[in-house]
């Protein structure tokens, strides 16, 4: 059956309906926006070494303008000893030479500009590598130094100062802190690290850690970036006295409730510093961005992060968590959206990115999946790769009639897998090192993408082996082999962000549509566009209307479209279909 074919069905469309967020009309290209998440390693070598480098970013803008997607989010290209993959930063204002130079920044971005992209950058301000200029003089000075004040020195506790200051825990394993050798060859001091021990935590208790960032985020805004992604955004002050903390090194709480007091986290002073970056960006122009990597419990409290003088965006996590179950799915909607319309922000929606199992893997399990951060080992229980494709489909289309911004992981848009078989000594993710293996880490949602099938390494590059190993699917599931067929998973993205922009879904209101909310579908009213999930085992019956696209169709490239199920829907598929209801506009 064609997209444009009417499905008629006996049932009518009957309500109730339940509005819930009615159109954005302000202004800020970002409140609908679609934003393409860049991981510079792993997205296309074109030197050969083996490793994603800016040349390559640019060299593949043509494919994400293609894509239709407004903005492209960059992770760490800065210099880097590359301990945690470049979130280990030794100077904010160079790149790193594994990817080029900073001529070849200013390259990609007149390529970005001519293509009407925009490009943003990833900010890491809590921590920088041991490598910095700063850490290497801190350490080089004495306690009490203006040197040590720029980072969280302390005495260590015990008789001899043998014992870190606190129990804070590193989210990488491990205490938080790491004691070091003074000059004088003595032990001396502990610092803090909430992550590896070679990324020390700056003080931002210290106006000098203020000056240096207002100046590092003038420096790329001179250079045309459109904002920043802000990194660990909730955790640069901390409370005072540095307390002990009985929660998980996340923020958690031990009884496994969110953790609203960690005196790590959310601290009320962060929102001085997030007024005074608006407003160097402002002083730019209206259309430069800030949006928050904010892990901040309960959504009220994210709420204030994106009021109108602080963040323009936050990263909505409680809906990347929500996974498939339905009920918590439009509990995270519901409360995302009345939540962020009381302060005039947009939401936001993602189900992928670098530190976490991509959700074609994740969503190929039945039961428990991996734990968030951790990949999939070739011991674990595997996903169901073809159901966990089919439905990232659904979820995605899902997704993307919301109203709101959203977030795309790189190769998200292929229906890629984590990598599983990633031999250990090829890991690099501190998390593995740090743990003796116990956790994985978040290599395998890091490996380089699939470009053409019949190229060496599937053309990431055509010299050295990638650093880090490609899954056997990824020849069928490469770039121009997804291109050639009409129902891959590729074009069906394509034609889901175009039809998003033509219909304007991303600025569209929502109702829920009460006979398709049940335990194992979901539906809802963007305009007059009509967007069901059906999770359960059998099809569902669909009402009258004009299907725009249906999710099922999304196929790897070499096999055969799914069967045609009229005006049904099929298990574990999305449709999006325009109605005639006299309610739509309500």
């Amino acid at each position: 059956m064609s997209v444009d074919s009417l499905l008629q069905t006996p049932a009518p469309l009957a309500g109730p309906l339940t509005l819930i967020h009615g159109k954005d009309e302000a202004p800020g290209w970002w409140r609908s926006a679609v934003i393409y998440q860049v991981y510079p390693r792993s997205f296309r070598d074109l030197n050969g070494d083996g490793i994603g480098d800016i040349a390559g970013i640019t060299a593949e803008l043509p494919q994400l303008a293609d894509l239709d997607v407004d903005a492209v989010w960059l992770s760490p290209f800065y210099r880097s000893p590359q301990r945690d993959a470049g979130y280990d930063v030794s100077d904010y204002c160079d790149v790193d030479p594994l990817f080029g130079t900073l001529t070849d920044f200013d390259v990609m971005i007149a390529e970005a500009n001519r293509l009407h992209l925009r490009v943003i950058v990833d900010l890491v301000p809590n921590h920088c590598s041991d490598q910095h200029v700063a850490f290497q003089a801190a350490l080089a000075a004495t306690p009490g130094s203006p040197e040590r004040d720029m980072f969280i020195f302390r005495d260590g506790s015990g008789a001899s100062g043998e014992e870190p200051p606190n129990n804070w825990a590193s989210h990488f394993g491990g205490p938080a802190w790491t004691r070091i050798m003074e000059p004088d060859g003595t032990p001396g001091q502990w610092y803090l690290h909430l992550f590896d021990s070679s990324q020390p935590d700056f003080n931002w208790d210290n106006q000098g850690v203020h000056e240096e960032f207002e100046r590092v985020l003038r420096f790329w805004l001179d250079r045309g970036v459109s904002g920043f992604r802000v990194d660990v955004a909730h955790a640069l002050v901390k409370a005072p006295g540095l307390p002990d903390w009985g929660g998980r090194a996340d923020g958690g709480s031990s009884d496994g409730y969110p953790g609203h007091e960690a005196p790590m986290f959310g601290q009320p002073a962060l929102h001085a510093i997030y007024r005074k970056w608006r407003q160097i960006l402002e002083s730019y122009g209206p259309d430069r961005i800030l949006c928050a990597e904010a892990n901040v419990d309960p959504l009220p409290r994210l709420a204030d992060w994106v009021r109108q003088d602080e963040m323009h965006q936050a990263f909505n996590f409680p809906y990347l968590h929500a996974g498939l179950d339905v009920h918590r799915l439009r509990g995270v909607i519901t409360d995302s959206l009345l939540t962020l319309d009381a302060v005039g922000a947009p939401s936001t929606w993602v189900l992928s990115n670098h530190d976490v199992v991509r959700h074609a893997s994740r969503f190929g399990y039945n039961g428990p999946g991996p734990r968030d951060g951790d990949g999939i080992g070739v011991w674990d229980h595997q996903p169901d790769e073809a159901l966990g494709r089919r439905r990232a489909a659904a979820a995605s289309m899902f997704m993307l009639g919301l109203p709101g911004g959203a977030y795309l992981y790189q190769g998200e848009e292929l229906g890629l897998p984590d990598g599983i078989d990633i031999p250990d000594g090829q890991r690099q993710d501190p998390t593995f090192a740090r743990t003796g293996g116990a956790r994985l880490g978040r290599d395998g949602c890091r490996v380089p993408l699939p470009w053409s099938a019949e190229e060496p390494h599937n053309g990431f590059g055509n010299g050295q082996e990638p650093w880090l190993p490609q899954p056997e699917s990824f020849k069928q599931l490469a770039r121009d082999a997804q291109a050639a067929s009409p129902t891959s998973h590729l074009n069906l993205y394509r034609r889901m962000l175009s039809t998003r922009r033509e219909l304007r879904l991303g600025a569209g209101s929502l109702s829920w549509l009460e006979r398709y909310c049940t335990g194992s579908s979901l539906a809802y009213l963007n305009g007059s566009t009509l967007v069901v999930m059906n999770l359960n085992h059998e099809p569902l019956d669909l009402p009258a209307g004009r299907v725009l696209l249906r999710s099922g169709s999304a196929t790897p490239a070499s096999d055969q479209p799914v069967a045609d199920l009229g005006h049904r829907l099929g298990s574990n598929e999305t449709v999006w279909m325009k109605i005639n209801f006299e309610d739509a506009e309500s």
